[in-house]
């Protein structure tokens, strides 16, 4: 599987206290590449809501 090229850049603002718990996080499960955690996340996320949004069989 190739990879795709990240040309789509995104940027967020995190308030004084959200910094901190995403520092703590980050020092405590050794992360060191905090856009992959941020990236990985969301599209988790993401994918678990449109998921849950999908109709069923019984519906």
């Amino acid at each position: 599987m190739a990879k795709q090229a990240r040309e789509h850049r995104i940027s967020i603002l995190l308030n004084d206290s959200e910094q901190r718990a995403l520092e703590r996080f980050c020092d405590k499960y050794g992360v060191a590449n905090r856009s992959r955690l941020i990236r990985e996340t969301l599209m988790r996320a993401i994918l678990k809501k449109m998921d849950n949004d999908q109709p069923t069989l019984f519906d």
